[in-house]
């Protein structure tokens, strides 16, 4: 029976870096040659999830959302497009498995260790875990915070905190809620989308991803989905779905 994966991901009209990691993840994935079909889908961008299994000829597929906390997105809305329910779907006859959100996985608190030290992290500098966070879903800092707590296991003794755009504690209050002379901080997210290329650098008042505050620096990282290692997570997440 051949295999397929597909990708899942948020994609926007607005910014066009957010389908970024998704589109060099299937393009990884299919140079490793281990599906027969390797494909993403989007919600907010062609190609639209909704149709994405009707594009395959594989009968066995997994589907592995590509989103940071397993929230409305990724429990209602693209199981709602892709006819899918619970871990183990029938859809048209094929059989699909869908596993929870990349971002929720164990290994993705390596991701963000892996920016945060490509930016020139070290001992004695604060690292600041940047989350989205929303009133209206408390799973989405849940999640922020639970790889937070796995990042300080790693690195403990360290300065490291969680910071949030839409939701206390906010990001704003990053000179005041940190001690460290260098600060560094990570978005929490799986692009360079328009919050990272755009509002936070804004509000922060960075330039080239930097500024300097009586005496000390803040630095922000790229996305922590850029990574490359963020293709192993992906793997790592189907493949347990499909020993399951």
């Amino acid at each position: 029976m051949s295999k397929a994966l597909v990708l899942v991901g948020h994609g926007s009209a607005r910014n066009p870096n957010t389908r970024l990691p998704v589109c060099a993840n299937v393009q990884e994935i299919k140079r490793r040659g281990l599906y027969d079909e390797v494909r993403c889908g989007l919600l907010k961008e062609e190609p639209h999830v909704s149709i994405t299994l009707d594009k395959l000829v594989s009968e066995d597929v997994t589907v592995v959302p590509m989103f940071i906390s397993d929230g409305y997105y990724s429990k209602v809305v693209i199981p709602r497009e892709m006819k899918v329910s619970g871990a183990l779907s029938n859809v048209n006859g094929r059989q699909v498995r869908y596993t929870r959100a990349v971002g929720s996985h164990p290994l993705f608190a390596d991701l963000v260790l892996s920016r945060a030290r490509e930016a020139g992290w070290t001992s004695g500098d604060a690292l600041v875990v940047l989350g989205h966070g929303t009133p209206k879903n408390p799973e989405s800092a849940t999640n922020v915070y639970l790889q937070t707590d796995r990042i300080r296991r790693q690195i403990p003794g360290e300065e490291c905190l969680t910071l949030f755009i839409d939701e206390p504690p906010d990001v704003l209050e990053v000179w005041e809620r940190t001690s460290a002379k260098r600060i560094v901080m990570v978005p929490l997210f799986i692009a360079d989308g328009w919050h990272v290329t755009e509002t936070v650098p804004e509000d922060l008042g960075l330039v080239d991803g930097q500024k300097e505050h009586r005496g000390r620096r803040l630095q922000m990282t790229s996305a922590c989905g850029t990574d490359p290692g963020l293709t192993d997570v992906i793997l790592s997440l189907a493949e347990e779905a499909e020993t399951q």
